[in-house]
């Protein structure tokens, strides 16, 4: 799958969790993004993974612009699916649009796939 960019404000910066599990150490942080979906605003809960990608959001402020490149991850668990909108970027926002057709970031595999011993 092709990644994807959205541009917009951040609205939240939720606290960063972070913990092992069977696959080592983790770090993980939730942010907001409000945009406008045509003449509304629409608001969107990004995750950055690993202590690099929080690093990164942590140069970042409640109401920047910024430009985020994700993709998409969904997981069942206990018959309930979840899906998982992942940074691999984000910059400061430019206002211009984005361009499509971002080849994947490397290292995505290298992300926990499972999150069973996870506290979300």
């Amino acid at each position: 799958m092709a990644a994807l960019e959205l541009e917009g404000k951040i609205t939240a910066i939720l606290p960063a969790q972070s913990g092992t599990s069977a696959r080592g150490e983790w770090a993980r942080q939730d942010f907001v993004i409000e945009y406008m979906d045509g003449s509304f605003p629409t608001s969107v809960c990004f995750s950055a993974w690993g202590r690099d990608k929080v690093q990164e959001l942590s140069t970042h402020k409640v109401g920047d612009t910024v430009k985020v490149s994700f993709n998409i991850r969904g997981r069942e668990y206990n018959g309930r699916w979840f899906n998982d909108l992942r940074i691999w970027r984000i910059t400061s926002g430019t206002g211009a649009s984005a361009p499509s057709g971002m080849p994947p970031a490397p290292g995505l595999d290298d992300m926990p796939a499972d999150t069973e011993d996870m506290p979300f």
